[in-house]
């Protein structure tokens, strides 16, 4: 349909030409088919005119149109993106919350078939006192059925002590084995299991980043048992699921008040690999972690190398669990350099810890396929920090930072330190020979080390105020 902006710009256009013809033809005294020639050429120009402006002002409209198009099909293409990206938000939480409905169903599961076996014990005992009770009136007639019964339980324990050979090691091993044991329950109970911290520094500045929780038991008489003393006995007993739960709640109470002040630490924490394979103790655990899920980028959860490279079904589906929630892991006890980062960082290992002799063995190159000054750089296209461990000198230091290594940990930077009872102690602080003199506020021995003034400042210091009792 013509416009009517169109319509008078064409009358316009003829009334020009016309006028400029009439004019040529009164005024000049031309003829007039040479004035009608001349208007009819005038017209001609201010039609082609017309048409050329018109077609640009339509071009810049259809351009300006077009970016309006772009601008908007922009933005429809961000609101499409966000929420793609709430979906899969929202099926990562369902997922989640699958998961974790089906580990609790599965623990369900298991508590009801305990429950189900102990029923069916009570019922079979039921039933043989109700057979003893049915029988009672037909022994009556006997003097004394009951001291019959009892006289071989009382002589039996005579009978067992009596043979005891003065030289019989075995007997003394299995005592011991047994006081062991019954020794490591009564301190779980008494709450005398104590958490020393020893640090991790970066190299070569030095700088606190992560602690490494380790554990320390205290017998009735006080006297201290590593790790490595009770470790045995207490799987033996079916105790490592207590002292793991209890390492846990203690780490993450230490976590909490370091992370309040600096968000650049983290907790290393040691598990068992009893616990792992232990459906009951692992739920326990799985559980309390999944309530300080918020922890889990600070909070890693260390296994031994023996650990990983044994994993059997349950095993496996319980560390998927513990990275599923957002949990690292890092592997400790390393015994030689045959490594697979692929299948190591799948699982979620996302540390290393290499003693420093090992790294600088030069027996290594010719047992491993990749030379140790490139084990760094190999972990670290897999997200993997190699942590070197043990060190206890400067010329390790030296060669170590030509391998490349981030992170180092030994008594060379600071030993590891007592937690107070109401808090914790001072943890980095210049290494001491007794490392008893922390349970005091502070110590006075000078340090000539010079990684004393980083382990002095810093995360050292804040956790020293962190998690003191104030």
């Amino acid at each position: 349909m013509i416009r009517i902006s169109t319509i008078f710009i064409a009358i316009c256009m003829v009334l020009v030409a016309a006028s400029l013809g009439f004019v040529l033809y009164s005024v000049a005294g031309i003829s007039g088919s040479e004035s009608a020639i001349v208007a009819l050429a005038a017209l001609t120009c201010l039609i082609l005119y017309n048409a050329v402006s018109m077609r640009l002002r339509d071009r810049s409209d259809v351009g300006g149109q077009i970016a309006d198009l772009s601008r908007g099909t922009a933005d429809l293409a961000r609101q499409v993106a966000e929420f793609g990206r709430r979906l899969a938000a929202v099926e990562g939480r369902v997922a989640s919350a699958n998961s974790t409905g089906a580990d609790r169903m599965q623990g369900m599961a298991g508590e009801i078939s305990e429950l189900g076996g102990l029923v069916r014990q009570l019922a079979a005992s039921v039933a043989h006192h109700e057979d003893l009770l049915a029988a009672a009136p037909a022994l009556q007639p006997v003097a004394s059925p009951r001291d019959d019964v009892l006289q071989p339980l009382a002589a039996a324990p005579t009978v067992v002590v009596a043979p005891a050979p003065p030289p019989g090691a075995p007997p003394e091993v299995s005592r011991s084995q047994t006081q062991l044991i019954g020794a490591i329950k009564q301190a779980i109970d008494e709450n005398r299991l104590d958490i020393y911290l020893q640090p991790m520094v970066t190299l070569p500045q030095r700088k606190v980043r992560y602690y490494e929780a380790v554990t320390r038991l205290r017998d009735e008489r006080d006297q201290v048992l590593a790790a490595e003393d009770f470790i045995e006995a207490a799987e033996a007993g079916g105790l490592i699921g207590r002292i793991d739960h209890m390492v846990m709640l203690r780490c993450v109470q230490v976590l909490r008040r370091l992370i309040i002040r600096s968000k650049d630490v983290g907790v290393f924490c040691n598990v068992s690999a009893a616990t792992l394979s232990n459906p009951a103790h692992f739920t326990q655990c799985l559980d309390f972690l999944e309530a300080n899920r918020a922890l889990a980028p600070s909070f890693v959860l260390e296994f031994k190398q023996a650990t990983f490279r044994n994993l059997g079904p349950t095993e496996s589906e319980n560390l998927a669990a513990l990275a599923q929630r957002g949990y690292r892991f890092s592997i400790d006890h390393v015994s030689d350099l045959r490594l697979e980062p692929r299948e190591l960082a799948d699982r979620g290992v996302r540390f290393i810890k290499v003693p420093a002799a090992l790294l600088l063995d030069a027996k290594q190159i010719a047992s491993t396929d990749i030379h140790p000054s490139d084990l760094s750089d190999l972990l670290g296209r897999y997200g993997i920090d190699l942590i070197a461990e043990r060190i206890e000198g400067e010329r390790s230091v030296v060669d170590l930072l030509d391998y490349d290594v981030r992170f180092g940990q030994g008594f060379l930077f600071a030993p590891p330190r007592p937690l107070r009872p109401e808090g914790a102690s001072a943890t980095a602080e210049a290494p001491q020979t007794n490392p008893q003199d922390l349970n005091g506020a502070s110590t006075s021995a000078p340090v000539s080390s010079p990684a004393a003034p980083p382990r002095a400042t810093g995360s050292a210091a804040l956790a020293r105020r962190a998690l003191g009792p104030n």
